[in-house]
């Protein structure tokens, strides 16, 4: 059947067509159901007449390819596929609502307001490129929200997988994507980096918090080249109180090299969760374009303006993890704090880019009111904030890559596995103590986390020479601490 001829009533491969929702310029949408499929479903079908951009029919197959191969909640569900031979299309279920364009007449919208929708757009970039694809097509009207809450990335005809062909690049020698969100590599024929993604999220954030898009809404090559070397109005420019935080998160994803900007989605998220912890740097207080200096030595610098070999997506998301470690601050615990600190110094010392979240819990009483200072009348959550920095110290990171959190909580393990899955945490290290008669009852935090908690895992116990020192009444100073086991 060819496309030109798809009209309401037909059926295709046990679909039964129903009326067209939307007219594109490279696929029309339509209503289909099928006996069954209980949800409501869309079928896309792509413009292939005479006369149509060849780019579409490209695009096309890649939709095709990558759709199926995508699950959960951040992409629509796709119940089948045909092939040109007959019938091209697309059948995927049909969200409920519409796309965030519909909020542009709303712009420019309050920072928390704007915070809190990009945080969850950021949240299922974190989803899409654990999946291997980079969507290269991030913009309002590729935005969805579910009833739940979850943002939902449609649209993926222009996307990257980095496990098929790119058809695209194989077959197009331009950029393909929507001029005002693409990244300055993608002007250099680079498809295969994920950071590309939060550059176009950045141009969102900056748009939906000014109302102005960073770099306007030129659509010739020769305009989009400039942002190779030109950076944008900084956003304080243009509002007086633009917050700095906000503003140090936007200018760091709008950065031309992707090298500068958050390594990953999840850093991105995390720091859009924790607006007090964000590091604050000169990007912050800019409030004028960068000299004309910078610009020329950009523009005529040949290592900023060539492509360079890039890692692909699953090597760019496991150089750059969220790493948690949950730390007692009670007193006694210094010994399984240093092994803690020992197994957390060798992981971040092979992984450069990973950042580091120090978590201590403030445990709550059921039916007790619970007092905010202690004995002697200091704030418990500020001396724990403090003795958490005090504990990182040695590591000497920087502090872009360290926050700390105080979590109060009736239960420790319930809030410490939540805080690992809000935060996307890819690795979370966790004490655990001597063996004891409660905690043979109860079961101990370390167990329920390690049971409970959907990232990888690492159980620490002290070295068992340290706990033999702190037990010696005679206090040999002298002994020697081993390496910490790891369960």
């Amino acid at each position: 059947m060819a496309s030109g001829l798809v009209q309401s009533g037909a059926e295709i491969d046990g679909f039964t067509v129903g009326e067209c929702v939307h007219r594109g310029g490279m696929a029309t949408l339509w209503t289909v159901t099928h006996p069954g499929i209980a949800v409501p479903l869309l079928m896309k079908i792509p413009r292939v007449s005479e006369g149509e951009d060849p780019a579409a029919i490209v695009s096309f197959e890649m939709e095709q390819m990558i759709l199926p191969r995508l699950s959960g909640p951040h992409v629509p569900a796709c119940f089948g596929t045909g092939d040109f031979a007959s019938q091209a299309y697309v059948v995927i279920e049909r969200i409920a609502g519409d796309t965030l364009y519909r909020r542009l007449p709303d712009l420019p919208l309050a920072y928390e307001e704007a915070r809190g929708i990009v945080t969850r757009i950021a949240r299922a970039l974190v989803d899409l490129h654990r999946q291997n694809v980079i969507h290269h097509d991030i913009k309002p009207s590729s935005i969805m929200f579910r009833a739940s809450g979850e943002a939902v990335l449609v649209d993926y005809g222009l996307s990257h997988h980095n496990q098929l062909p790119d058809l695209l690049q194989e077959e197009f020698r331009l950029p393909y994507g929507t001029a005002p969100y693409m990244a300055p590599e993608r002007l250099l024929g680079v498809r295969n980096d994920p950071r590309s993604d939060l550059f176009s999220l950045g141009v969102l954030l900056y748009f939906f918090t000014t109302g102005v898009r960073p770099f306007g809404e030129t659509e010739t090559l020769r305009g989009m080249r400039r942002r190779l070397w030109r950076d944008p109005q900084p956003p304080r420019r243009l509002k007086a109180d633009y917050p700095p935080w906000l503003q140090e998160i936007v200018l760091r994803c709008l950065e031309i090299e992707p090298v500068w900007r958050y390594p990953t989605s999840a850093q991105l998220a995390f720091e859009l969760g924790h607006p007090g912890q964000v590091k604050l740097t000169a990007r912050s207080e800019k409030l004028k374009h960068d000299p004309c200096s910078t610009v020329l030595r950009r523009r005529f610098n040949r290592d900023l303006s060539t492509p360079r070999p890039k890692l692909d997506v699953a090597a760019q998301l496991a150089s750059s993890p969220i790493v948690a470690v949950a730390l007692d601050t009670e007193e006694g615990s210094s010994a399984l704090n240093e092994a803690l600190r020992v197994t957390a110094e060798r992981i971040l010392k092979t992984l450069p880019s990973a950042r580091l979240a120090c978590i201590n819990v403030l445990k709550l009483g059921r039916v007790t009111i619970d007092r905010t200072l202690d004995e002697q009348g200091h704030n418990k959550h500020i001396d724990r904030m403090v003795q958490l920095r005090h504990w990182a110290q040695p590591l000497r990171l920087d502090e872009s890559r360290l926050t700390v959190h105080v979590l109060e909580a009736i239960d420790p393990a319930a809030a410490i596995t939540e805080f690992a899955q809000v935060n996307q945490v890819d690795h979370l290290i966790i004490g655990a103590r001597q063996d004891s008669i409660k905690r043979t009852l109860l079961g101990s935090v370390s167990a329920k986390v390690a049971s409970e908690a959907a990232c990888t895992v690492t159980v620490v116990r002290p070295p068992r020479l340290a706990v033999l020192a702190k037990q010696d009444t005679a206090g040999d100073a002298d002994r020697s601490i081993g390496p910490p086991g790891v369960f």
